[in-house]
């Protein structure tokens, strides 16, 4: 960890602007759970279109995209808004209605595609697939075991994302940063992706960083680009500042035509952001 390179900060819509259409994108966090949101509601308002979303829980951000058209494809485990709301409807109405293509994975088998990625690797072992449809459905290869036991495998294929996208709680200005809590699999994402974006809740010193280096979860070289986006992940939780705003969710689950309108509205990033969004909804 170190203050050598370039600065990475910038603008939330500079960030999203680097990122074209018809790119895979992996998402960082867990379900409702430090979800880089902000910046997945910067992707609607750019209008980013025919985009790969790679995530092995994903809720309110795949939903999100698939509601204002911006996905063609997604890789993914469960997909679901938690308890309190269910499946997500936006992205299951897509499914469902072949809007999207849905590589459908057990969330381990999507991490280990994304280790052998990590790894340099063509792909990775895996067990617990036995018994499953996925590797018919998915066209898995089994190899037996080269040392002689007569058991066989399943080998997931590597999978590289052209970008992925984690929120953090703190970051310095090259892009070091720290996750507090569980990573979830974020470590996994960001050494899988070809490239790699960060938002930020609070930018602190290098100096402050390197009192506990222990807890950067990611060097500043990784990083290509940056922002400091307070509340990023609202409406879902970020552990230790602040918890998921289940009204928000709930306002956001409404069937209706100005729903997204007054959601973006309501977004902490929104007074910062002049861009436009398109809704997809019937």
């Amino acid at each position: 960890m170190g203050n050598y390179g370039p600065k990475k900060l910038c603008t939330l819509n500079a960030l999203i602007e680097r990122i074209p259409d018809d790119t895979s994108i992996a998402l960082g966090g867990v379900f409702l759970h430090r979800g880089p949101f902000a910046a997945v509601r910067e992707l609607v308002r750019q209008q980013k279109r025919n985009l790969e979303i790679i995530k092995t829980a994903p809720a309110y951000d795949l939903d999100l995209l698939c509601r204002s058209g911006a996905v063609s494809k997604a890789q993914a485990g469960i997909i679901a808004m938690e308890g309190n709301f269910g499946l997500a409807p936006w992205s299951r109405k897509a499914i469902e209605k072949k809007e999207i293509v849905l590589i459908e994975h057990a969330c381990p088998t999507l991490i280990a595609g994304m280790r052998a990625a990590r790894y340099g690797l063509p792909f990775q072992p895996i067990a617990g697939v036995h018994g499953s449809e996925l590797a018919a459905l998915n066209n898995w290869e089994a190899i037996k075991d080269p040392y002689g036991s007569g058991k066989e495998v399943y080998v997931i294929p590597a999978i590289v994302p052209d970008v992925a996208i984690i929120h953090v709680h703190e970051m310095d200005e090259y892009g070091n940063a720290r996750v507090f809590g569980s990573p979830f699999w974020d470590r996994v994402i960001t050494r899988a992706a070809k490239r790699l974006l960060l938002t930020a809740e609070r930018i602190v010193s290098t100096d402050e960083l390197r009192k506990q280096p222990e807890l950067t979860l990611i060097p500043g070289f990784m990083v290509e680009a940056a922002a400091h986006v307070p509340r990023g992940a609202w409406p879902g939780s970020m552990s230790g500042y602040y918890d998921i705003d289940y009204g928000a969710v709930e306002n956001y689950l409404i069937d209706s035509t100005d729903t997204l309108e007054t959601h973006f509205h309501d977004a902490p990033e929104a007074e910062a952001q002049t861009a436009t969004y398109a809704s997809n909804e019937d």
